[in-house]
């Protein structure tokens, strides 16, 4: 892949290279440091304390002397902790993976769909629902894959997140229930979030055709989940930790599910899902359906999927690794700054309207989000070890832009579709360059622009 590389960009706390119309920098005047901006949240001021001389305190991150995190200049809640907080692996990327500047749309080629959505051989009903969401044109995979989808074939799908996957297998699957009898679906997920995403949108193109789902997923009662499932709904979506926990009570038969789904696949591989997803897939009838996709899928990873699907169609509409609509750049913090207070600067500029921050650990995420809240900052964050409502709450708090800041762990990387972030920036450089490419994935949607910033040292 050919990528046009940028100079790196270094951001300094407190100075005009990443602030130049925000006002001055808090060096120049004796009074900036108590006055309000009126654009933007304050941060903590002091006086510029050299590198090695007594730290600035802060009441998120601590006092004592200053010590060089994993990504960053500074000891930061993403950085060190207790010691049984200290086993997240440090990256050893390299930052010019992180550098790509954003082509315009207007020279990316456009894609000729062979179909409309009113071409596909769906019942009435569908049609109705698919018109009322206002679908005219199937996305690259969605013309690929529902064809041979509605034939019975399996399918192994590969498309950058953001391309319209879920319909892909949604709208198949259910003109198969409606049209079928006793037809029963199974979608597995590695996430919770993913999980109910999938169902809302399961239920706009269901609408009126009788079609009942449940959700089993971990962190939510799982009674209620019992009781909806003895109501005997055609679509169970759930986690594989979930979905083997029902399995092993006897209170989910799979016996007569006829169809699979599994998305973002590969992460549930990774994850370390591959036992919990044999043993579901065991379960399954020998004859049935399935339908897998992901936004990247490796040659490791293909050939374990191969021996879950018979003769599968696969589908690759995926031409760059990284969206063409987002502006990669790396942020450089020196060992003399924070990192929290070059956040800060960066966070104040008027185009960061909704930002998406990426962090390695739950704890990190959590005090992270708290900072930025005492700074002024309307911010919420998502992670595992968070309430199942209170997630779902954060979400819904920044997709409806009442916060325009969401804090989150790779858990929310993968597959979740909210409109309109303007930025994502990783805070914490993610595990691998796949994780990377999820998170980034986040922005630049619908073939809008997008920026995504990198934290290095």
């Amino acid at each position: 892949m050919s990528q046009k590389f940028s100079s790196v960009r270094t951001v300094k706390s407190g100075n005009n290279s990443f602030n130049k119309n925000r006002g001055k920098p808090a060096s120049q005047g004796s009074n900036n440091s108590n006055r309000k901006r009126s654009d933007g949240p304050q941060r903590s001021e002091g006086p510029y304390v050299p590198f090695g001389s007594a730290p600035r305190k802060s009441a998120s991150f601590g006092s004592g002397p200053r010590k060089s995190a994993s990504f960053g200049g500074s000891r930061s809640s993403f950085g060190r902790g207790p010691k049984r907080f200290r086993g997240v692996k440090k990256s050893t990327m390299d930052p010019n993976k992180f550098i790509k500047k954003a082509t315009p749309v207007a020279e990316v080629e456009e894609y000729i769909s062979k179909h409309k959505f009113a071409d596909f051989r769906v019942c009435q009903e569908l049609k109705n629902n698919i018109i009322t969401k206002g679908y005219i044109t199937p996305t690259p995979i969605q013309d690929q894959a529902i064809p041979p989808a509605l034939d019975g074939r399996d399918i192994i799908g590969v498309a950058a997140t953001g391309t319209g996957k879920t319909a892909a297998f949604v709208i198949p699957l259910i003109n198969k229930v409606f049209m079928g009898q006793n037809q029963k679906v199974l979608i597995i997920t590695p996430t919770r979030e993913l999980a109910s995403q999938i169902d809302i949108e399961l239920r706009e193109f269901s609408k009126g055709m009788g079609i009942r789902s449940v959700q089993c997923i971990g962190g939510a009662r799982i009674g209620r989940q019992i009781s909806e499932l003895s109501r005997n709904p055609q679509f169970v979506i759930g986690t594989p930790g979930r979905i083997n926990d029902l399995i092993k009570r006897g209170r989910l038969n799979l016996g007569g599910t006829q169809n699979i789904v599994l998305d973002e696949v590969d992460r549930m591989l990774d994850m370390g899902f591959i036992n919990d997803i044999k043993l579901i897939l065991s379960k399954l009838p020998n004859h049935k359906q399935s339908l897998f996709f992901s936004a990247t899928i490796s040659t490791r990873i293909s050939s374990l999927i191969q021996t879950f699907t018979n003769n599968p169609v696969t589908i690759s509409v995926k031409t760059t690794i990284t969206s063409d609509n987002v502006e990669q750049d790396i942020v450089k913090v020196s060992f003399d700054q924070r990192k929290i207070e070059v956040l800060h600067d960066i966070l104040n500029k008027p185009e960061c309207e909704k930002v998406l921050i990426f962090g390695r650990t739950k704890r990190g995420v959590e005090n992270l989000s708290q900072d930025l809240e005492k700074r002024g900052f309307k911010s919420s964050s998502i992670h595992g070890d968070k309430a199942q409502n209170k997630r779902e709450k954060a979400l819904q708090l920044f997709k409806q832009n009442h916060v325009n800041i969401l804090v989150a762990t790779d858990v929310a990387a993968r597959g979740l579709d909210i409109d309109d972030v303007t930025h994502v920036i990783n805070y914490d450089l993610p595990e691998n360059y796949e994780d990377y490419i999820h998170r980034i994935g986040r922005t630049g949607r619908a073939n809008k622009r997008g920026t995504a910033l990198t934290f290095v040292s």
